[in-house]
């Protein structure tokens, strides 16, 4: 049984790896466009937003969604 945590975290871990591989696909969009269609489409708090665009550079640097 998955709690709110649970789910909030693994929002924030699928939006994370598909803005990787959005971003590898789609190299020309600009990042913050991909962020913010994220934060929609995987319904992510504000919390977690902020988590984003401050902490993205890991994954820019293609360290991985595992």
């Amino acid at each position: 049984m998955s709690t709110p945590l649970t789910t909030q975290s693994t929002n924030l871990k699928n939006a994370i790896c598909w803005i990787g591989e959005t971003m590898q696909e789609h190299p020309d969009q600009p990042r913050e466009k991909i962020i913010r269609e994220a934060e929609l489409r995987f319904d992510l708090t504000p919390a977690e937003c902020t988590f984003l665009d401050t902490n993205f550079s890991k994954i820019a640097r293609g360290e991985g969604c595992d």
